[in-house]
């Protein structure tokens, strides 16, 4: 197993690359973490041509300032799907705020409700596909198909007793979407909403 200090190979590549200006390597960022950032995007925004911009935003922001991501610090996607979110909701209340002060409709308390709900949602989407596919697999089974533990097992060609642990593992996990400092989550994710 690697060390926690020792980034992918691919991250640190990534990140040289991307310092150097070669447009082919945002090319190949965005091929790998397009679906990610528009749908963390899409799920605090909830607003499709929101989510559009705000993935250029990314993508403007991880081209004029690769240094920003240090590979010591994580996963690039991980840091990619934080600045997303940080993004994201720095953009929600902005515009929610500006909406407030416009129409008077609303308090102050209803908006940064709405705004942790979007974040915990991303959250919850992150968790989920960020998890081991084992577990998603599950999770999909009980929740989408809704099958119970000897259904998923049966599905899945496992026992019951690994589907129960997959299930409950999964769901530790995602009940994580709520705490300011989930560990399934990347850094920025949490209490900075």
């Amino acid at each position: 197993m690697a060390k926690r200090d020792v980034p992918p190979r691919w991250d640190r590549k990534m990140q040289q690359r991307l310092a150097r200006g070669e447009a082919a390597a945002l090319g190949e960022l965005y091929d790998r973490f397009a679906s990610l950032v528009h749908g963390l995007a899409h799920r605090v925004l909830g607003d499709e041509s929101a989510a559009d911009r705000l993935t250029r935003e990314v993508f403007v922001h991880v081209w004029e300032h690769p240094d920003s991501y240090d590979p010591k610090d994580g996963p690039l996607r991980t840091w990619v799907a934080a600045l997303t979110h940080r993004l994201a909701v720095q953009r929600l209340r902005a515009t929610e705020t500006a909406a407030l002060a416009r129409d008077g409709s609303g308090t102050a308390e209803e908006l940064e409700h709405r705004v942790r709900s979007a974040a915990v949602a991303a959250r919850a989407d992150y968790i989920v596909q960020a998890m081991p596919v084992p577990l998603r697999s599950a999770l999909e089974r009980a929740y989408f198909q809704r099958r119970d533990y000897r259904q998923a097992a049966a599905d899945l060609g496992i026992t019951e007793d690994e589907a129960r642990r997959r299930l409950r593992l999964g769901l530790q996990l995602l009940s994580t979407a709520h705490d300011t400092e989930a560990p399934g989550a990347p850094p920025g994710f949490g209490g900075a909403v």
